[in-house]
């Protein structure tokens, strides 16, 4: 997901959209356990996504 289309999210969307970034984040990291995972850099995106989410999270209040 975008980054705009990040900022016009509802806070109700917003908290789904961090339920899945989380999950995937949990997944990946048992792929790297298991050395199925192609590419590292995923698990620097999915941080600052999730992290971005939550900043405007804070904003919206």
């Amino acid at each position: 997901m975008k980054k705009k289309e990040q900022k016009k999210l509802t806070k109700d969307q917003s908290l789904r959209e961090i339920q899945k970034l989380k999950k995937d984040l949990f997944n990946m990291r048992f792929k790297k356990v298991n050395g199925q995972i192609q590419n590292v850099a995923e698990f620097s995106k999915l941080k600052k996504s999730i992290a971005r989410l939550y900043n405007n999270l804070e904003i919206k209040k």
